[in-house]
């Protein structure tokens, strides 16, 4: 009975800007890591940029610089800030959850349906 939902796609020009935001709901009791995916039509789903339980962040190569992984603990939200896009960042963008839902319980993912991102002029 986790909801993993995103929001904030849609249409950018090249060099635009748009910030993604993914909540879970439900039974959680902690949440220890989050990360962003990304799917082009054609292509594998690759990982964008990660934030650890300890709040470290990593990004892929190609989006350092421009994007940035933020979260709210409080509100059990994550965002991906994207700043400087390009037509190739054009993609379907996932949220993934790393959580517990009961003390003692085990770490499982959840997933979110994704929101479409596309950069074009």
């Amino acid at each position: 009975q986790v909801h993993v939902v995103e929001s904030g796609g849609g249409l950018v020009q090249p060099g635009g800007s748009l910030r993604v935001s993914c909540t879970a709901s439900g039974s959680i009791f902690i949440i220890y890591s989050t990360a962003w995916y990304r799917q082009a039509p054609g292509k594998q789903r690759e990982l964008v940029a990660a934030v650890t339980p300890g709040d470290a962040t990593k990004y892929t190569d190609s989006v350092k610089g421009r994007f940035t992984i933020s979260r709210d603990n409080a509100k059990n939200t994550v965002y991906l800030q994207m700043n400087s896009l390009k037509a190739e960042d054009t993609a379907v963008y996932y949220c993934n959850v790393d959580l517990r839902e009961t003390r003692g319980g085990p770490l499982n993912d959840y997933w979110g349906q994704g929101t479409q991102v596309t950069v074009s002029s």
